[in-house]
């Protein structure tokens, strides 16, 4: 056991704002992609990742559907941040000597509201931790990020203005991947299967295998599709279900999902986290 938990990003990112929030215990391990994350767990350089998968403003995250059924780790656990957006100076800077403010291109878009009414103009970064240690390392007191307190924290910046965000729902969710399937938890408030699987090609296929989670009462939260290969036919579906394999009715779903699809994979067994409301 390492006790690492990693991430993609740099530190202060929120995704390592959210390994303090699921892990505190666990050193958080920064990577430079998905794919870094996912490998350092593989390696065994950590122990878990953790993943961004969605966010209630922007939708999916990109390409990370595709990944998870190719990176051979499983989901344990989800977890849910919300994205309190700051401004941030270097020391001594006051919000009226701001003229510009750096970010992630997404984060700048959910602060639109704030840096029109202030007249801020925008500088788009590669990350959102990125931007405040490259603000950080500049030292201009015009310039200010657009990060998390974290982030702040870290890189010595003040916190000029907070939760600017344009959306007060706006959160991510994350999921927490291990080498091991866990399927032994069980939830205070439910569990979530999640899985990929294809559909056979005959007609009506999707509308069939999605017949035994009605029929079953068995809920699905989520259900997506994305291309295999870059092909317009051979299309995958990621799916997230409420309830156990193990449950009776989701058994007979799964089984009657299987006579029209191929590929079924579950990616997970997980408790339905108390923020998912």
């Amino acid at each position: 056991m390492t006790n690492r938990i990693a991430f993609q990003g740099e530190p202060g990112a929120y995704s390592h704002e959210a390994c303090r929030k699921a892990r505190p215990e666990m050193e958080a391990l920064p990577c430079r992609t998905f794919e870094d994350a996912i490998e350092a767990v593989k390696s065994g350089r950590a122990d878990l990742a953790m993943l961004p998968v969605e966010n209630s403003t922007y939708g999916r995250v990109a390409d990370i559907h595709t990944l998870l059924p190719q990176s051979g780790l499983k989901i344990i656990e989800e977890a849910f941040v919300r994205v309190r957006i700051n401004l941030l100076g270097v020391p001594g800077a006051q919000l009226s000597d701001i003229t510009h403010a750096m970010s992630h291109t997404v984060l700048l878009g959910q602060c639109k509201d704030f840096l029109q009414q202030h007249d801020i103009h925008r500088i788009t970064g590669a990350d959102t931790a990125g931007s405040a240690r490259q603000v950080s390392e500049a030292g201009v007191p015009a310039t200010a990020a657009l990060a998390s307190e974290l982030a702040g924290e870290i890189y010595g910046l003040t916190v000029l203005a907070r939760h600017i965000e344009d959306e007060s729902t706006n959160t991510t969710r994350f999921l927490i991947m291990s080498r091991e399937a866990d399927f032994s938890h069980r939830g205070r408030n439910g569990m979530i299967t999640s899985f990929v699987f294809q559909v056979r090609n005959i007609p009506a296929a999707l509308y069939k295998a999605m017949g035994g989670f009605a029929t079953n009462s068995v809920n699905m939260t989520k259900l997506e599709s994305y291309m295999v290969d870059g092909s317009f036919t051979a299309t995958r579906f990621y799916a997230d279900i409420e309830g156990h394999p193990e449950d009776p009715n989701v058994q007979l779903a799964l089984d009657e999902l299987g006579y029209f699809t191929t590929d079924v994979e579950i990616l997970g067994v997980y408790p339905a986290s108390p923020e998912r409301g």
